[in-house]
């Protein structure tokens, strides 16, 4: 298991990207799923980032687990409650047509990862993310 906790600033995405690929480094995993994998993560750190602290400051954490099977992505921060594991499937030809810049990343998620899981639970917004390898 590797832990990692970070502001919620968006200046640790960076620090996101290498600790997930220091975390994966030992097991064998193609180019695509490892891509994947990033995205999404990145995209549920970012969401996190930007929505979760309205009022700025707040933390979070990531645990990733791993076996010859299936990457396990555990995000948690103290928040705003939000599950975007049942967020609205947003429509793709109205955002692609009103040129906006964003709004596909939780979708983006749920399509690239193989299970989405959220529960809350003492205060915290505890995310699950499952690729099966």
């Amino acid at each position: 298991m590797n832990h990692l906790s970070i502001a919620a600033d968006l200046s640790e995405v960076d620090g996101v990207r290498q600790f997930l690929k220091d975390s994966l480094a030992d097991i064998d995993i193609s180019e695509e799923d490892g891509f994947k994998i990033e995205l999404a993560l990145v995209e549920m750190v970012v969401n996190v980032i930007r929505y979760a602290y309205p009022d700025g400051g707040g933390v979070l954490a990531i645990e990733i687990r791993k076996d010859r099977h299936r990457v396990i992505i555990e995000i948690r921060d103290s928040g705003l409650p939000f599950d975007p594991c049942r967020a609205p499937k947003p429509d793709i030809d109205e955002v692609v047509a009103a040129g906006r810049k964003g709004g596909l990343g939780i979708y983006l998620t749920r399509e690239l990862m193989d299970e989405c899981l959220y529960r809350r639970d003492g205060g915290q917004n505890i995310l699950t993310l499952v690729k099966k390898l």
